[in-house]
């Protein structure tokens, strides 16, 4: 039976000149899920309606361009010999930290610019993020990657998976975790407690500190389960070192800002920063 099994279309549709792989339909899913939750809580924090539509038009393609320039940078080696795969993002090949990381530097300058509070608006956008991460890793899904190291089919079968999973997770003749649903369920959990946690009305910036302290928790083990990782030496995964940093640093900025009384303001407070 196994040597029977094909793996999903990675193509959705096939127009014959133009292909749309799931990889892309996922991903832009999961960015308009994401907007249109953020676009409904701005309104309630008193923002103007275009305020998230605006801010989209820049972090869109800064996120898409930061994601790809990090997975480059650390496989160089790689994409050194085949320059012409550089920009082939539809293969997959997109870093959440290189998100993470245009994504903050676009907010900064946004927030300066429309004289908003910057975490005013991560705050807001820390439940989408999570929402949208969580339905993008199905985008590995359908590429059969960032999966973890093999297993038995018996082992999968005793997670109560369906088989379209477990079939998708036979590749090239073995099976293989599927780590992709693991960071995809905890993301999902994570969106629970921020929504949680929203209603609670935490010092402002803190909801945002606390997805970037709760996803990274997952990340970091959840990327200690997996065999395509970036690494740093031969030894050191780069997203647990990263996970590791943000971790940190996410602790010290709730202790100083709290410390200098920067973070005086609520969540639900509609005016100051």
């Amino acid at each position: 039976m196994e040597n029977t099994i094909q793996p999903i279309d990675r193509v959705a549709i096939d127009l014959g000149v133009i292909q749309v792989y799931w990889y892309g339909v996922i991903i832009i899913s999961g960015a308009i899920l994401a907007l249109w939750l953020a676009i409904r809580e701005s309104e309630r924090r008193d923002l103007p309606k275009d305020t998230f539509v605006d801010l989209v038009l820049f972090l869109a393609p800064a996120s898409l361009i930061f994601a790809r320039l990090y997975y480059v940078i650390f496989k160089w080696e790689y994409y050194s010999e085949n320059p012409h795969e550089i920009f082939a993002v539809r293969e997959g090949g997109l870093a959440m930290h290189g998100v993470l990381t245009g994504a903050v530097l676009t907010i900064i300058v946004f927030a300066k610019v429309r004289k908003i509070s910057f975490w005013k608006l991560v705050d807001i956008l820390a439940p989408s993020l999570i929402l949208a991460q969580a339905i993008g890793r199905w985008g590995n899904f359908f590429n059969q990657e960032a999966h973890g190291g093999p297993v038995s089919r018996e082992f999968l079968e005793n997670l109560y998976l369906p088989d379209f999973i477990i079939n998708q997770m036979y590749i090239n003749g073995t099976y293989y975790h599927p780590t992709f649903l693991y960071e995809s369920l905890w993301n999902f959990a994570g969106f629970i407690v921020l929504m949680f946690l929203r209603r609670m009305n935490l010092r402002r910036g803190e909801l945002f500190l606390t997805y970037i302290i709760y996803y990274s928790v997952g990340r970091f083990f959840i990327e200690g389960m997996r065999t395509d990782s970036l690494m740093l030496t031969d030894y050191l995964r780069i997203a647990q070192v990263v996970s590791i940093a943000l971790i940190c640093a996410a602790i010290l900025i709730i202790w100083y800002r709290r410390k200098k009384g920067y973070a005086n303001m609520r969540y639900l407070d509609v005016t100051g920063g």
